[in-house]
């Protein structure tokens, strides 16, 4: 595999993803080139339609670019097969979804033990890694509970706790916050931050400039394209 620079967790390179839609053609990624340092937090932010779900979806090898180059932590994922994809995307990427996903029977403990299921780690130290995972997001004593005995907030902080418990190169967080209340949502962003503190690497997909203007980087979408890079109010 071709390796990217050791600081580079995410580089693409002409990025292109189409979609047919009866005889009209669109054009969800139009050239995209990206480029996101290990440590660094970044929100990729634009309207509906602008690419940003798409260009979620491909840096969480959810799908796959239709031209051009992604590597992730090195890897170049356009050369990976099918089986060798999965293990990356269960390595690498944390993924911290608007509704949660969680499994409404399952304890919060066995929620958070899955990815480590997927990874071949044996019982006791996957319950350990579960356990200490949920303590970083403030859910140490309510291993026990399931979803459903949780709030809004607490079922987001499971998700993350979920996310982070393989200690993934990149958490890849969608709307975050859409499903919560404003202030549940402050909490969460205040644990974003908190998590970045602790040297993750964080990309924040938002129309929300709000919830954007927490990340260090706004990255701006529209037609598929990168339109503005912004670091710290000023553009880049």
């Amino acid at each position: 595999m071709v390796l990217s620079t050791a600081t580079d967790v995410i580089k693409t390179r002409n990025l292109h993803r189409r979609f047919e839609m009866g005889e009209a053609t669109i054009r969800a990624l139009d050239s995209v080139d990206l480029t996101v340092a290990r440590g660094e937090y970044c929100a990729i932010m634009g309207p509906s339609g602008s690419g940003k779900s798409t260009l979620m979806n491909v840096i969480g090898c959810l799908d796959v670019a239709d031209e051009g180059q992604y590597w992730l932590d090195g890897h170049l994922v356009g050369e990976m097969a099918d089986r060798k994809l999965a293990h990356i995307r269960n390595r690498f990427v944390g993924f911290i979804f608007q509704t949660f996903n969680l499994l409404p029977n399952a304890t919060a403990l066995q929620n958070v033990e899955v990815p480590l299921i997927y990874a071949g780690i044996r019982r006791k130290q996957r319950l350990q890694q579960a356990a200490v995972a949920l303590g970083r997001v403030g859910l140490a004593n309510r291993l026990q509970h399931k979803p459903g005995q949780l709030s809004g907030g607490q079922r987001q902080r499971l998700a993350i706790a979920r996310a982070i418990v393989t200690d993934p190169s990149i958490l890849l967080a969608d709307e975050p916050t859409g499903n919560l209340d404003s202030a549940t949502a402050a909490e969460i962003m205040s644990l974003f931050r908190s998590l970045h503190d602790a040297g993750n690497t964080i990309v924040l997909v938002t129309h929300d400039s709000s919830i954007a203007k927490h990340a260090q980087r706004i990255i701006g979408m529209r037609d598929g394209r990168i339109v503005s890079n912004t670091v710290k109010g000023r553009e880049v």
